[in-house]
């Protein structure tokens, strides 16, 4: 139970970190300096922004299915936090231990795509079910291959346990590490632990399927340049041009806490984890330092650290595509789906196969 609060304050507070940051990343690549009159450099802008919203009023158009437009908020959000569920955050901290828990994220996450039709249609806006319609298309296409990337590492590691993929990738897994075929050299580095053991070194493949699934994420998150379901120029504001007060601050939040569900998710998929990137080589034994044993204090502190520290890293990334990349078109968009990542995802899912039936 001491999960749930956790993840809570932790997607709350990223929403309050998160937008301050893109903000001022935002501004430095475009040579500008980004909020600076709201408190110190600009710290309190989002809670002025976020006093705005509550004391605005909660409008429902006339012409709009009351009960679709007033619930659809509610559960693109509550389908998003299902998803932390399931992840572990240190050796010993996980919501949820089921077996199944990626089959469950990937589930329960993709049902946001109904709240988001409902937020469209329930509107009676044209623009809302344009955006609506786009995002539906967008996040159900993008999510073949990034489904196909999360095959290769469950193939790969015979497990659909989050913290049994977690543990298999650190110094104190049980997989045998078959870095570039050094196994067959005689040199044992599952011993080493560190980025050694991170499954983007472990299966060579693995780095390209992360890529894959890094884009796809961008766009399962309606991120730049797939942020075509509110494209500003074209349809207003999508799916959400209606929305206001509250209600639109709780399809703000649903967006930045999707970006860092992804970002955990990819970490504790191809990033090691909560394990240290240091590995332990001869008598620098950097791992063993900069990890603690599963059960203990120093373990959750530095779990919960690296953790963290790689899901925020991959979001930093998400907002520099934003702020470099220009907006895709929608046959760009679906081009590059079904016949660049798709096959390519495909082709990767064969080589993780033929892969791990050469480490039996």
């Amino acid at each position: 139970m001491i999960a749930l609060p956790i993840f809570l304050a932790m997607a709350s507070g990223f929403v309050v970190v998160g937008v301050y940051t893109e903000r001022k990343i935002s501004a430095f690549m475009q040579d500008r300096l980004g909020p600076m009159e709201t408190g110190k450099w600009g710290l309190l802008q989002l809670f002025a922004d976020l006093l705005k919203l509550l004391q605005k009023e909660d409008i429902v158009p006339t012409a709009a299915d009351r009960r679709l437009f007033l619930l659809a908020p509610s559960i693109i959000f509550a389908s998003v936090f299902a998803g932390f569920a399931v992840l572990p955050l240190t050796p010993d901290l996980q919501g949820s231990k089921a077996d199944v828990g990626v089959f469950y994220l990937m589930a329960i996450v993709s049902f946001d795509v109904v709240g988001i039709l409902m937020a469209g249609w329930g509107s009676n806006n044209k623009y809302s079910l344009f955006g609506a319609m786009r995002s539906v298309a967008q996040i159900i296409s993008y999510e073949i291959p990034l489904g196909l990337t999360i095959l290769c590492v469950v193939m790969i590691g015979q497990t659909l346990n989050l913290q049994d993929i977690s543990f298999q990738q650190g110094i104190f897994g049980h997989e045998t590490n078959y870095l570039f075929g050094l196994k067959a050299l005689g040199i044992d580095v599952s011993t080493w632990g560190g980025i050694f053991n991170w499954n983007i070194l472990r299966n060579p493949f693995l780095f390209f399927a992360y890529i894959i699934f890094f884009i796809c994420t961008l766009a399962e998150s309606n991120r730049a340049p797939f942020d075509l379901p509110e494209g500003e120029s074209e349809i207003v504001a999508g799916f959400h041009t209606e929305y206001s007060g509250m209600r639109f601050a709780l399809l703000y939040l649903s967006e930045y806490a999707m970006m860092l569900l992804v970002s955990f998710l990819g970490a504790v998929l191809f990033l090691g984890s909560w394990n240290t990137p240091f590995p332990n080589l001869g008598p620098l034994r950097l791992a063993d330092w900069t990890s603690g044993t599963p059960g203990t204090v120093w373990g959750h502190i530095t779990g919960g650290f690296w953790l963290l520290s790689k899901a925020f890293f991959a979001v930093l990334i998400q907002m520099w595509v934003r702020w470099t990349f220009p907006r895709v078109r929608v046959d760009q968009m679906m081009f590059l789906c079904w016949k660049v990542l798709t096959p390519t995802a495909i082709l990767l899912l064969l080589i993780s196969g033929i892969w791990r039936l050469l480490m039996i």
